[in-house]
């Protein structure tokens, strides 16, 4: 048995297929574990959804921003976006069952055996992985319950800026989605700044990549939705696997234990 990771995937349905074929995978065999953002943007969101769905339990998928986007438009009552690629999926006969089966996924994984995290935009310094799972399994309970239309009513926003565990209500589901999965730029107390999406050097003043913090563990993190990165974090502990696919880039999978990665052009 081999486990895999791959970046979001954002629709690439083909690219997916061509790079899993480079390994060989096999579900019967390997496990996949997806860093969120199964849909949007790219050509096939539902070809995509249908197949990370058929894959059952050998695949261990966290909920992105897009994911959470497409739930927020189906629950919420949110208008489709512009740029939004997922009215295939809202309009497909088998909606309601990829669509349930979707809010049921997770936010954060860990695997401690290897000691590895895995969250659509990372593990903020603040946390410890037991408590980005608590967090995310926080709201997981609430995308899982009769709540979830209210939760996705209420669900975008950049405020509150900062984790406290005083937080109560919808502002402290918010903070802890942000940083699960909207998260780049953080300051040291934790605030989050998110609307700066480039490179590093990019930095708003007074504020690092989450990544540039010392951590008194040695978690590993595997994460996506960073793509002027290029997969690039200077550290091996940080494993960034959003290599922009769906803008022109590349596909990259992971093994897990190796480290060896796989690329797939992208045509998207």
């Amino acid at each position: 048995m081999t486990d895999y990771a791959v970046g979001d995937i954002q629709g690439c349905f083909q690219p997916l297929q061509d790079v899993l074929d480079k390994v060989d995978f096999s579900p019967s065999r390997d496990r996949l574990w997806v860093a969120g953002d199964l849909v949007n943007r790219g050509p096939s969101s539902l070809a995509t959804l249908r197949y990370i769905h058929s894959l059952g339990n050998a695949a261990d998928v966290v909920l992105g921003n897009h994911d959470l986007h497409l739930l927020a438009v189906n629950y919420g009552g949110h208008p489709l976006k512009r740029k939004d690629t997922i009215q295939q999926v809202l309009d497909a006969e088998d909606a309601t069952l990829l669509l349930d089966w979707l809010r049921h996924q997770h936010l954060a994984v860990y695997d401690a055996d290897r000691d590895l995290f895995m969250s659509h935009a990372g593990l903020p310094h603040i946390w410890s992985a037991s408590d980005a799972v608590a967090c995310a399994g926080e709201l997981e309970s609430v995308l899982r319950s009769p709540d979830a239309a209210d939760y996705f009513r209420e669900m975008y926003g950049n405020q509150p800026e900062r984790w406290s565990p005083d937080l109560t209500g919808m502002g402290r589901l918010r903070v802890m989605t942000n940083y699960l999965t909207r998260m780049r730029f953080v300051a040291q107390d934790g605030t989050l700044e998110l609307t700066a999406k480039e490179s590093i050097s990019s930095a708003p003043e007074g504020f690092e990549p989450w990544f540039a913090y010392p951590r008194a563990d040695n978690t590993r993190v595997v994460f996506g939705h960073w793509a002027a990165l290029e997969g690039k974090t200077g550290a091996d502990r940080y494993i960034a696997l959003d290599t922009g696919c769906v803008w022109g880039g590349e596909l990259t999978l992971m093994n897990l234990d190796s480290g060896e990665r796989i690329c797939c052009d992208c045509e998207s």
